[in-house]
């Protein structure tokens, strides 16, 4: 009896270490305890729980750090639940409230959604294959109706026209990047695609504590600010919150160095940043 065990124990390990190889997952034991307490937790949230908000509120105070992604020589799905940036912590969030909302609760479902929301159509081919600029991303998670864009007639009322260049133009400042000319030409597609593409935005000056507004962006909406800034066209993100003064943004953030809901308001908080033109919004489909 002891021997089958043994046997048996060594197959499920040997599976598991085979199936990680063939997705590319690169992740340690803390993240994947992680992610199955919390889809476990979240077990007990009644069938209409925010449960974007719920899972973003599990992050307060993780630490911000930049390039978790970055730490292979080839592309695999890196899953870091101690370390997040504006982007991560994004995807890790919609990613977990995609896997609690099927009633799931394995690791392996989670990186299965994670690959989902990361990679184009869902399929992890190689760097190029990652959805690096988030119009991109919004492109194409729309299309595989995992999200959708939120918009109003009357106050997303500003265009803006897509000129992404930032890659290719500073391929050196990302490790996976640099120097390989083949990929650099295959980054350079990407942005081909959604150069010149015009999407509505709500400015600033239309981020107001109104009833109109409430009724438009709920909590748990995803934030994409959107950025003059040159060759980028969206640059940071994080999740809508309605507190009494108004909207506010909870993100992974550089400046505070940890997740945190933003004390200011989103208005203020736009304002204060020169390159801050407004947001787009996106949300979780049922």
């Amino acid at each position: 009896m002891v021997r089958y065990f043994v046997i048996v124990l060594f197959c499920l390990v040997w599976a598991s270490s085979e199936a990680d190889a063939a997705t590319r997952v690169t992740y340690t034991k803390e993240d994947s305890v992680k992610v199955v307490e919390l889809l476990t937790e979240a077990k007990s949230l009644s069938a209409d729980a925010n449960r974007v908000l719920f899972f973003a509120r599990k992050f307060m105070g993780i630490p911000y750090v930049a390039h978790t992604l970055e730490v292979n020589s080839k592309e695999q799905l890196v899953v870091n639940l101690r370390e997040l940036d504006c982007t991560t912590y994004v995807e890790t969030v919609l990613a977990l409230a995609l896997t609690s909302s099927e009633g799931k609760v394995s690791f392996a479902d989670y990186c299965d959604n994670l690959k989902k929301i990361r990679y184009r159509h869902g399929v992890l081919e190689d760097y190029a294959s990652r959805l690096h600029y988030f119009t991109m991303w919004i492109e194409d998670n729309t299309e595989m109706g995992i999200v959708e864009e939120i918009s109003d007639e009357t106050l997303f009322n500003a265009t803006q026209t897509v000129k992404a260049t930032y890659m290719t133009t500073y391929s050196d400042k990302y490790k996976m990047l640099a120097g390989d000319t083949a990929m650099i030409k295959k980054i350079a597609l990407m942005e081909q695609h959604i150069n010149g593409k015009k999407h509505r935005y709500l400015p600033n000056a239309n981020i107001r504590n109104t009833w109109r507004l409430r009724k438009v962006v709920h909590d748990g909406d995803v934030i994409a600010i959107v950025t003059s800034k040159s060759g980028l066209e969206i640059s940071h993100l994080g999740f809508a919150v309605w507190r009494w003064d108004g909207l506010h943004l909870i993100d992974a953030s550089s400046i505070h160095h940890k997740v945190i809901e933003e004390p200011a308001t989103l208005r203020k908080y736009l304002i204060g940043r020169k390159t801050a033109l407004g947001v787009r919004v996106l949300r979780l489909c049922d």
